[in-house]
């Protein structure tokens, strides 16, 4: 069970590390905008907006990881938390499918962390 909790963790982090990168290098490429459903104008229009999400993206897979390596579950939680509302907001507000692609990894991980404490 904790094994699971850690790799889910991870999985999240590294999510948030790649959704930083879609967002900040990717976002006017074919991938980001195929990846985000984007016309080339509306890219373009909106990089400046995705690039600070991508960040934002970074600093949470940035809490995980920190919290991780430096044994401080309560930043780990923490970080997992934000994950959730971030995505609960976004599936509210964009599109529902955030929901199964970043909060949902991270309540599991919750779940599953909350279990092994």
């Amino acid at each position: 069970m904790a094994l699971c909790g850690l790799l889910l963790t991870l999985l999240v982090a590294a999510l948030h590390a790649y959704f930083l990168v879609l967002e900040m290098f990717l976002w006017t490429k074919p991938l980001g905008m195929k990846t985000f459903r984007n016309t080339r104008e509306k890219a373009l229009a909106t990089r400046v907006l995705a690039a600070n999400q991508g960040l934002y993206n970074g600093f949470l897979a940035a809490g995980i990881i920190a919290g991780l390596v430096l044994a401080q579950p309560v930043l780990v939680t923490f970080s997992l938390v934000c994950v959730v509302v971030a995505g609960a907001y976004g599936a509210y507000s964009v599109n529902r499918r955030i929901f199964f692609i970043q909060a949902l990894p991270a309540i599991l991980a919750l779940l599953l962390r909350t279990a092994h404490m």
